[in-house]
This record gives structure tokens, C-alpha cells and sequence, in this order.
């Protein structure tokens, strides 16, 4: 048993003797009558020793006090030995870790400044080669872009000198003929004016020679009385007006129509003009009885009255005959092969004129048949004219779509060079920040 055990017994064993001798006293205050009794005697003697061991037990509790307070002292006196000694250990066991990170420091250090040696060399021989790598590749892409360039460019040269040349020869050709086909109308206007005063003037002197020989001559209004003759007669001056004026091509004389109707000729215009009829067949027999001098002025009255009610109904079956939806023109033309007769429409019959536009009915005569002819003509150049320039549009279509692939090509060749340039200073980036790490790792102290 341990030391503080045996004096805390001990204690204890003091306190309930104090507390024995206490309640003994009360009692014998109590009982001092009784005081000569035996027991009383005999309580006399338990107290006597209850005393005598209760000093002796005080003594004892004395001497183990001492004894503690020697034993404190002693484990005090303990405490501070080890206490040093245990400081002395400490401090060489912290001489002796100083001295083996000193050396584990060294040695780190050198095995860092080995590494790093061979590091750095292999980092310089990699950089070396990434170097020479990226070189080479840069080279061969420049090489790469100028040759395509070379050849972008000399291709672009050879269709722009390509396209150039075909359309100066395009447009040459074009000026040649309408230059060519301009001269040819002029010299057929010409020879159609030419032709037209030759034929006027045969028809005054056949004139001059109907009034001197009335009696052994057919006079041309006997000729005209005749429906074939008239009919005859208006188709060959429609003819050779029409040769004068329009190519071959673009018309048809005694053109059948799907109606199973004939028009005296056709013209074949493009769109949106169409095919335009012409009926040359005009009623003259009651134009000559109204201006027959010889007859009454009721006569007159009656043959012009005739001669209304005759063109209108010319009108009429030329818009029904020659206007087919689809097939024709929207109007017809009305041939008048006289210049008299249209005048006399013109100045004195109106509402003649005014049906005949309703009717879509145009009425010409022989001057303004020319004139209309000429507009013909002027229509088939210009389109000639527009199918050479849409075949010049589409040229230019194919090299504007030519031209964008280029472009096209060319950005991506561009990117693709933008891209290189951005690896490769994204690589030198890497390489810095790597030579930054060693530098730190290089000036890093170890405590």
C-alpha cells in the first residue's frame, strides 16, 4: 500500500476515535450519578484507553506527516534531477535532428541541383527540337501558302484575262452586229423609201394614164372592185414592206392559225409582245362610190354610210378571227393600203377609230405600217441584245461563285496559319512558366 493511503487511514481512524471520545463525554455528563457503578468504572477505563491510543494514534499521525513531507520533498528533489536531466537529453537529441537536416538540406540541395542540371538540359535539348520542329513546320507552311497564293493568284489572272477576253470578243461581236444589222435596216429602209417613191410615182403616171386613157384602160378603181384583185393588191405591198424591214425568221406570210383562220402575215415578236396577226384585205368599193364625183350627193350620203358600216365590220372580224388568247397578241393590226383612205378614217370617222381601239384593232397605213415595222425591228435587236447580256451575266455569276471559293480557301489557309502562330506561343508560355518553377524550387530553404 502507498503512502497517501496508509495516511488517509490513518486519518480516518483518528476522526472516528475523536468522535468515539466526544460521544463518551456527553454520556458520562449525562450519568455522573451513576458514576460509582461498575460500568461506569468500566467506561471509565475504555475512555482512559481510548485516550491513551488516541494520543498514540495522534503520534503516529505526527510521524506519518513527517514522513509525507519528507516523501514530497523527495519526489520534488526528483522531479527537478529529471527535469534536467531530461532537458539535457532534449537538447542534444535537437543538436543532433539540426545536425541531420543541415545534412538532409545538403544532400537535397545537391540532388536538386542535379536534377535540375539535367533538367535544364534536357528542357534546352527539347526546346531545341521543338524549335527546329516548329521551323521546319512554319517553313513548310509559308511555302505552302505562297504556292497556293501563286497559284490562286495566277489562276484568278488567267479567268479574269480569260473572262476579259471573251467578253471584249462578246461585245465585238455584238457591236459588229448590231452595226451590221443597223446598216442593213438603214440600207433596206433606204431601199424601201427608194422603192416606195419608184412605186408612187408608177402609180401617178398610171394615174395620169387611167384619166387620159379612161376608155382603152382598166382604171385601178375598176382593179380595186374586185375583192381578189384588192386582196391581191394589199398582201403585195404587206409583203414587201415586211422583207424590207424584218428578218425572214421572225414573220410568216398566209400564216394558219389553230381557229383554221389565215392571216395575210405573222409577226413572231418575244415576250410580252407575242405574235402579232396582219389582214391586208380592206373594203375600198364603197370608199370609190363615196368619192365618185359623178354621183348624186344622196348616193354619196348612202355609199359613205356603207363604207362605216363596212370597216366596221372589218374591225369586228379581225378581232374574232386573229385575236386568239394564248396564241396571239392581245391586238391585231389592220393593213389600210392607202394613204387616202386612212386619212379619211383618221380626220372624219372617229367613233370608227374609237371601236377599233376597243376591239384592240390597230388600223396603219403604208407610212405608219413602216413605222411600226421599225418598232419591230428595234424590239427583236433589243432582245438579241438581252440574251447576250444574260449569257454575260451568267459568266459573271460563275466567276463571282469562283471567286467567293477563293476567298473561302483563303480564309481557312489564314486561320490555319493564325492557329500555328498561336501553338507556337503557347509552347514558349509553357516553357517560361516551367523555367519559373525551377528558379523557385532552385531558391526554396529548408528549415
Amino acid at each position: 500500500m502507498d503512502t497517501p493511503t496508509t495516511v488517509f487511514l490513518l486519518v480516518l481512524i483518528g476522526a472516528l476515535l475523536l468522535a468515539g471520545l466526544a460521544g463518551w463525554r456527553r454520556y458520562r455528563k449525562q450519568h455522573e450519578k451513576d458514576a460509582d457503578s461498575p460500568a461506569i468504572q468500566l467506561l471509565s477505563h475504555i475512555q482512559n484507553r481510548m485516550e491513551s491510543e488516541a494520543e498514540q494514534s495522534g503520534r503516529r499521525e505526527r510521524a506519518t506527516e513527517e514522513q509525507f513531507r519528507a516523501l514530497n520533498n523527495t519526489l520534488h528533489k526528483d522531479q527537478a534531477e529529471t527535469r534536467e536531466r531530461l532537458a539535457r537529453q532534449l537538447g542534444e537529441v535537437q543538436t543532433r535532428q539540426a545536425e541531420s537536416a543541415f545534412e538532409l538540406r545538403e544532400q537535397v540541395q545537391a540532388s536538386l541541383s542535379t536534377h535540375q542540371v539535367h533538367f535544364e538540359q534536357r528542357q534546352t535539348q527539347a526546346l531545341k527540337t521543338l524549335q527546329e520542329t516548329l521551323q521546319t513546320g512554319m517553313q513548310a507552311i509559308r511555302q505552302q501558302v505562297t504556292e497556293a497564293l501563286s497559284r490562286g493568284n495566277e489562276d484568278v489572272g488567267k479567268r479574269f484575262d480569260g473572262l476579259t477576253e471573251t467578253t471584249d470578243n462578246r461585245l465585238k461581236e455584238i457591236s459588229a452586229q448590231v452595226e451590221r444589222r443597223l446598216g442593213e435596216g438603214f440600207e433596206k429602209t433606204t431601199a424601201t423609201f427608194a422603192d416606195v417613191l419608184k412605186r408612187l410615182a408608177l402609180i401617178d403616171e398610171a394615174q395620169k394614164k387611167i384619166t387620159e386613157l379612161s376608155t382603152n384602160v382598166i382604171g385601178l378603181q375598176e382593179i380595186l372592185a374586185d375583192k381578189r384583185s384588192r386582196g391581191a393588191f394589199g398582201e403585195v405591198q404587206l409583203a414587201a414592206l415586211i422583207r424590207n424591214m424584218i428578218p425572214e425568221s421572225h414573220f410568216a406570210l398566209q400564216h394558219t392559225l389553230s381557229n383554221r383562220k389565215v392571216a395575210d402575215c405573222m409577226l413572231f415578236l418575244p415576250p410580252p409582245s407575242g405574235s402579232i396577226a396582219i389582214d391586208a384585205k380592206f373594203p375600198l368599193e364603197s370608199y370609190r362610190r363615196m368619192t365618185d364625183v359623178d354621183l348624186a350627193e344622196g348616193d354619196r350620203r348612202a355609199a359613205e354610210r356603207q363604207f362605216k358600216l363596212d370597216v366596221r365590220k372589218h374591225i369586228q372580224d379581225i378581232a374574232e378571227r386573229y385575236i386568239i388568247p394564248g396564241e396571239t397578241a392581245e391586238g391585231a393590226v389592220m393593213f389600210i393600203p392607202a394613204e387616202a383612205v386612212f386619212a379619211e378614217i383618221q380626220a372624219h370617222h372617229p367613233d370608227i377609230v374609237e371601236q377599233a381601239w376597243a376591239r384592240r384593232v390597230w388600223m396603219v397605213s403604208p407610212t405608219t405600217m413602216m413605222a411600226v415595222l421599225n418598232t419591230a425591228r428595234a424590239v427583236l435587236k433589243d432582245a438579241a441584245t438581252r440574251e447576250q447580256i444574260v449569257a454575260i451575266r451568267h459568266h459573271l455569276e460563275a466567276l463571282a461563285q469562283d471567286f467567293g471559293r477563293f476567298r473561302t480557301r483563303m480564309e481557312n489557309l489564314s486561320r490555319h496559319i493564325r492557329q500555328a502562330g498561336k501553338d507556337v506561343d503557347e509552347v514558349h508560355t509553357s516553357a517560361r512558366k516551367i523555367t519559373e518553377h525551377f528558379e523557385r524550387i532552385e531558391r526554396v530553404e529548408l528549415e
